[in-house]
């Protein structure tokens, strides 16, 4: 109870998330019934360990965050603007769908909504409202643009929980493509439907058009390219090609479209280095109140509870799942979010079975529907904000997308094939790689589905339980039986295999008998030896004292 109102009291009083988080858990530990516990320590056990001060994606961070603040600032967004209008401005709602992608794709290079409808969204509003929009459907889809990339691949989230939720993000990024396709589709879809309704005008194609915007924005299409061909080709890891792609935006930004000046870095370095150690802080202090929650057993007894008021079944738990992510994403901003609810929802979603990607994108759709939602959303304060409009007028304007993404989540959470197709391949390949070495699938069913214990990993389906088991302990697979070895043909009759051995122990009993030793009495005679040979010594010592006595 005082953890919880010191939460409420520093929460209310805007203290910064991870001072939040690292005093609720150092007073969780120093109020703690067991006194050996008092102490600060306590903090940085899984801080400190490989999994989190040892992650490639500590350094990767930082680099994401610069790379976005650099794009930002040069005219990168112009540039995806018109690529987009020449590829798609033709189609129905072609303006709108030229927003979708072109947000999608920038929130995907920045992880931030922010940054997106700063940049993209100041630039198409207008547009989108020239063009015969109507303002409110236009205000609501640079909003919703704002977080539309949070699915798709090099999407900053989904690094971020990988790491929290201990899955490759490689298999992650592939396992996005599918779900963030089909969230940018719906909106795509009914974009069309206003541009049709509206009588919204199109532009006419234009190879030569399509031809200088894809020149124009080559440089641009290089970044996801170098970073996801590098983890693709294994030539690069997640934090080298991070590195790599801020080296090559530099250049680009700085010798290429000059769009930047070198008196600019340090005031971007300044800016996003800032924001970058906020979300480590928040990293870091995250894990430390995991940590406590996991000793204290927290998510068994929450999980007890929810059993108790009858959610038994998976469909049961995936409602309660999503309510649950939406009121905490609604209020906690995207990675404190992440950082704070995964390692409670693990253990859940390793209960009731469910794969660890599909619960990745429920959760990072979750995300997106909560940064857009009244009454705290993210990319309510920030459109608010850039385009001076009240908070409240907000509320009414997003409901419509919304819906869209809601049946976005539905189709997800009734489907997860949409989030485990892509990853298939990979499971199947780990399991014929396990049976030809004849040991678990371990690999595969970190894959498959949640595991509670990432160092013991369980069987998922029904034939594998009946394989390997389904308790806690993992049964070593069948050893060959050794084969009994054949009677040697010269032996003597009824002797038995090993019996040499014995022959041999008993020629050399013999042997020390006759030369007047006893091999088993060795022990017992060096022994009683050193017992005669230290009494003797008494002996004479005794006689010695007496002569010098007389």
């Amino acid at each position: 109870m005082l953890v919880l109102l010191f939460v409420l009291i520093f929460a209310l009083i805007g203290a910064p998330v991870f001072a939040v988080m690292a005093g609720a858990t150092q007073l969780a530990w120093a109020t703690h019934p067991d006194q050996t516990k008092h102490f600060m320590r306590f903090l940085a056990p899984d801080v400190l360990d490989e999994r989190f001060a040892g992650s490639p994606i500590l350094v990767t961070v930082p680099l994401f965050t610069f790379i976005g603040y650099a794009l930002a600032e040069s005219k990168a967004p112009e540039r995806i603007v018109r690529a987009s209008e020449a590829f798609f401005g033709w189609l129905p709602g072609g303006l709108a769908i030229v927003c979708i992608i072109a947000s999608a794709f920038f929130t995907t290079l920045t992880g931030g909504s922010a940054v997106t409808i700063v940049a993209v969204g100041g630039l198409l509003y207008p547009a989108l409202v020239k063009s015969g929009y109507p303002k409110d459907y236009s205000l609501g889809l640079v909003m919703t643009g704002g977080s539309l990339g949070l699915l798709l691949p090099p999407s900053l989230p989904i690094l971020i929980y990988s790491m929290v939720a201990g899955i490759d993000f490689n298999k992650a990024f592939k396992a996005g493509v599918l779900p963030g396709l089909l969230v940018v589709g719906l909106l795509a879809v009914h974009a069309g439907y206003v541009g049709v309704r509206h009588k919204i005008p199109r532009s006419t194609p234009s190879l030569k058009e399509m031809a200088g915007a894809f020149w124009a924005i080559k440089w641009e299409l290089g970044i996801p390219v170098l970073i996801l061909g590098g983890l693709a080709t294994g030539l690069t890891d997640i934090d080298e090609g991070a590195a790599l792609a801020a080296c090559y935006v530099l250049a680009v930004e700085l010798l290429v479209h000059r769009d930047l000046k070198a008196k600019d870095l340090p005031r971007l370095a300044a800016n996003s280095m800032a924001l970058a150690g906020a979300l480590v802080l928040i990293m870091a202090m995250a894990m430390a109140l995991t940590t406590f929650l996991i000793y204290e057993g927290v998510p068994g007894k929450i999980f007890a509870w929810f059993t108790g008021l009858g959610i038994t079944k998976p469909w049961h738990f995936l409602v309660m799942l999503n309510l649950f992510m939406y009121v905490q994403g609604a209020l906690m901003e995207g990675f404190s979010s992440i950082l704070v609810a995964v390692p409670l929802l693990l253990p859940f979603g390793a209960e009731f079975g469910l794969s660890p990607f599909h619960l990745a994108m429920m959760f990072l759709l979750n995300l997106e529907i909560a940064f857009l939602s009244p009454p705290f959303g993210q990319n309510l304060f920030v459109t608010s904000f850039r385009f001076n409009k009240p908070m409240a007028s907000l509320y009414r304007i997003s409901l419509p997308f919304l819906g869209i993404l809601v049946i976005g989540l539905l189709m997800i959470m009734y489907i997860p094939s949409l989030s485990t197709v892509a990853v298939q391949k990979d499971i199947a390949e780990a399991k014929v790689k396990a049976e030809k070495i004849g040991e678990p699938p371990r690999e595969a069913w970190m894959m498959e589905c949640v595991q509670e214990d990432r160092n013991n990993p369980l069987p998922c389906t029904d034939e594998d339980k009946k394989k390997w088991g389904a308790g806690k302990e993992i049964k070593a697979p069948d050893q060959p039986e050794p084969e009994t070895p054949l009677p040697d043909p010269s032996a003597e009759p009824g002797t038995e295999p090993g019996d040499d051995d014995k022959k041999g122990d008993t020629d050399d009993d013999l042997l020390e008998q006759m030369m007047g030793g006893d091999k088993k009495g060795d022990a017992a005679g060096s022994d009683a030896g050193k017992e005669e040979e230290k009494k003797g010594d008494d002996d004479s010592d005794d006689e010695l004292l007496k002569e010098m006595l007389k």
